[in-house]
C-alpha cells in the first residue's frame, strides 16, 4: 500500500497574494482538505481534492484525528490553518495523535508543516512597523489555558515592556479577559500608549482601527480580531504604529551627522548598559520599566534570600522537601500539568436509583476541586484532577456503578422497564451496552432502548431506537434529536429476532464508524449516504417551512 503524507498548511492571511507557493503546491498534491469552514472557504478555490472535509470552531481534535487515519490509510492529507499552522494552529495537535499512536518519523507516516504568515506579522505590515523590538504573542483563550496563567504571562509581559499581540482577544462567551489584560497593561504602560485593532487582515472584511490603551475597549472587539499593543518607546506618526528599534543611545535619527561611526557604536563605552562578556555582569539604571499605580518597593530588612524563596516555591509546586535539584537553576519557570480525568457513571443500563453510599464516594472522588454534572444520559458526568485514573475507576466501581468513557462515543440508555415489572428485556439492553457502549465513534452516537411499545423513554428520538414488542424488536435510525426541526427517527424494520439484534447493530454502528466524517452527527451521516446497509434513507423533516438556525442547522 502507498504510504500516506500530511501537510500541516499554514496559508496566513487568506488572499492568494500571501499565500506561499509551497503551500499552494501542497494543497493541490493532496486528495484530501480537512480544516474549519471559514478556512476552507478561503482556499477552497486553489485546490483539487476529491474529499473536502469542514468542521466547527472547536473540533480540531477530530480534524487531526481523521488527518492521521486517513494518512494511514495511503491518502495525502492536507490540515490547514490560517496563518501560521504552528503558531496557535494544527501543527501541534497533529503531532499529538500521531505521538499517542507511537508514530516515529522513521518508520511512520511522512508529516511537512508548511510555514505561513502569522497574525502578528500580517498585522504589523498594515499598522506600520509596530514590532520592531522585543515582542510576544499572547492568546486569551481559556478554553485549554488556566486564566491565572494567561494572567501572569500578561504582567510579565507587561513588566518587561514587551510590544504584545493578543490572539483570540474576544468570543461571545468570553468578553472579560480583554477588559482585565488591559488593566494589567495599565498598570506598567501609559494610557495613551498606541494600541492596533486589525480584523480580518488581508480579507474582503478587512478593518484596521488605530487608537490608544486607553480608550482600545471603545472599539469593536472579536475573535477575527488581533490587537497589537506597543511598548513604552511605539508612538504615531502619519496614522502608522512605529516602535523604535532601540538604538537612540547609539545613534540619533534626524541628525545629518552621526555621533558615533559605525565602529565605535559596538565599543563598551557606547553601550554601558551592555552584559559584559567577561564578568557576566551589567550596569543598572538604564531600565525605565515600573508600574504606574504603584512602584514596587523592595522591603529594608529580608531575612530569606531570594534564591531560598525560590527553592522554597519549587519545593512546594513538586512536592520534594529536598532542594538539591532545584539549586541547579532556581530561575527555571514551569507550569505545572495537571491531569483532568473525565469519565461518566450510572448505577446501571435499567436502573435509575444511585444510593446514598455511591453519592458520597461520588463526592469524594470529586473532591473540592473536580465537577459533577448531570447529563440528559441518565449519567453523570464527573472531572477530577487525578494522575492515578485506575485507582479512581476501581473506587467507583467498588460501589456498584457503571464507568463509561465520555466523548464521541456510542452511549447506550434504556427506560426504567417500568421499575423492574416489564425486566423480560432487560438483558438485551444490557448486552448492547456490554458489546458496543464506549466504542469511538465521528461523533457521539446515542442508541436508545425501550422495554415496551410505548416507548415512553423516546428512544425514537435517538440516533439508533430500539422497541421491544412481543418479544422481538422494531429498530428506528436517524432521528434528528436536536434543532427547531427536530423529528423521530426512521422505523426501518419489524419484528427483528432477539438473537439477530445485537449483530444488526453491530454492523450499522461499524458502517458509521468506518465512513462517517469527523464531528458528523448520524443523521446527517445517513441523509449524505443515502443508504446504510439495506435501509434507505427517508426525508422525515418537518415539511412546514421553518427559518434555519444561524449556524446552518
Amino acid at each position: 500500500m502507498q504510504k500516506g503524507k500530511i501537510f500541516v498548511v499554514g496559508f496566513g492571511p487568506g488572499d492568494r497574494e500571501h499565500i506561499t507557493k509551497r503551500a499552494v503546491d501542497a494543497l493541490q498534491q493532496s486528495d484530501h482538505i480537512m480544516g474549519y469552514k471559514t478556512y476552507v472557504e478561503l482556499i477552497e478555490h486553489l485546490v483539487t481534492a476529491k474529499t473536502i472535509v469542514s468542521t466547527g470552531m472547536t473540533e480540531e481534535v477530530s480534524r487531526a484525528q481523521e488527518a492521521v487515519k486517513q494518512a494511514e490509510a495511503g491518502h495525502i492529507v492536507a490540515v490547514i490553518s490560517s496563518g501560521d499552522a504552528g503558531v496557535y494552529g494544527m501543527a501541534g495537535l497533529v503531532y499529538e495523535v500521531l505521538i499517542e499512536k507511537g508514530w516515529t518519523a522513521k518508520e511512520g507516516i511522512e508529516v511537512e508543516v508548511v510555514p505561513g504568515i502569522s497574525a502578528i506579522n500580517s498585522c504589523a505590515s498594515l499598522l506600520g512597523a509596530p514590532v520592531m523590538h522585543d515582542s510576544c504573542t499572547i492568546s486569551l483563550s481559556d478554553h485549554l489555558t488556566p486564566w491565572t496563567v494567561i494572567e501572569k504571562r500578561i504582567e510579565a509581559a507587561a513588566m518587561a515592556d514587551f510590544v504584545v499581540a493578543f490572539y483570540n482577544p474576544k468570543s461571545g462567551r468570553r468578553t472579560r479577559q480583554i477588559v482585565e489584560a488591559q488593566r494589567i497593561l495599565l498598570k506598567y504602560r501609559s494610557p495613551d500608549t498606541p494600541v492596533g485593532l486589525v480584523k480580518a487582515a488581508y480579507r474582503d472584511t478587512q478593518d484596521i482601527v488605530l487608537t490608544t490603551l486607553e480608550e482600545m475597549l471603545e472599539h469593536d472587539i472579536g475573535m477575527l480580531t488581533t490587537v497589537v499593543v506597543g511598548n513604552s518607546s511605539t508612538f504615531y506618526y502619519d496614522n502608522k504604529i512605529i516602535t523604535p528599534r532601540g538604538y537612540q543611545r547609539k545613534y540619533t535619527l534626524g541628525e545629518e551627522k552621526q555621533l558615533l561611526k559605525p565602529h565605535q557604536r559596538l565599543k563598551k563605552e557606547a553601550e554601558p548598559w551592555a552584559l559584559d562578556q567577561e564578568t557576566g555582569e551589567a550596569k543598572t539604571g538604564y531600565e525605565k520599566i515600573e508600574a504606574i499605580e504603584k512602584k514596587i518597593v523592595e522591603p529594608a530588612a529580608i531575612k530569606t534570600t531570594a534564591l531560598q524563596l525560590a527553592n522554597e516555591a519549587l519545593a512546594l509546586v513538586h512536592k520534594e522537601t529536598s532542594a538539591v535539584k532545584v539549586e541547579e537553576n532556581p530561575f527555571l519557570v514551569q507550569q505545572e500539568v495537571e491531569s483532568i480525568f473525565e469519565f461518566a457513571v450510572s448505577p446501571g443500563v435499567a436502573n435509575k436509583m444511585i444510593t446514598p453510599a455511591q453519592m458520597i464516594t461520588m463526592a469524594e472522588v470529586v473532591g473540592e476541586r473536580g465537577t459533577m454534572e448531570y447529563t440528559p444520559d441518565h449519567r453523570l458526568l464527573l472531572k477530577v484532577p487525578t494522575d492515578s485514573p485506575q485507582r479512581i475507576v476501581e473506587t467507583v466501581e467498588k460501589t456498584g456503578l457503571l464507568v463509561q468513557p465520555v466523548g464521541d462515543v456510542v452511549i447506550v440508555k434504556a427506560c426504567d422497564f417500568c421499575y423492574g415489572e416489564k425486566a423480560e428485556s432487560i438483558p438485551y439492553a444490557e448486552e448492547i451496552m456490554e458489546t458496543l457502549g464506549g466504542i469511538k465513534m465521528p461523533k457521539e452516537l446515542h442508541v436508545g432502548f425501550n422495554g415496551c411499545g410505548m416507548a415512553c423513554y423516546r428512544a425514537v428520538f435517538d440516533d439508533i431506537g430500539i422497541v421491544y414488542r412481543k418479544k422481538k424488536f422494531d429498530l428506528f435510525i436517524g432521528s434528528k434529536p436536536v434543532g427547531r426541526t427536530a423529528h423521530a427517527a426512521q422505523p426501518v424494520l419489524e419484528g427483528i429476532d432477539p438473537e439477530k439484534l445485537i449483530p444488526l447493530l453491530t454492523e450499522i454502528v461499524a458502517d458509521y464508524k468506518e465512513n462517517g466524517h469527523p464531528n458528523e452527527r448520524f443523521f446527517k451521516y445517513f441523509k449524505r449516504v443515502k443508504k446504510i446497509l439495506n435501509f434507505n434513507y427517508v426525508d422525515m423533516s418537518c415539511k412546514i417551512k421553518v427559518e434555519e438556525a444561524p449556524c446552518g442547522d
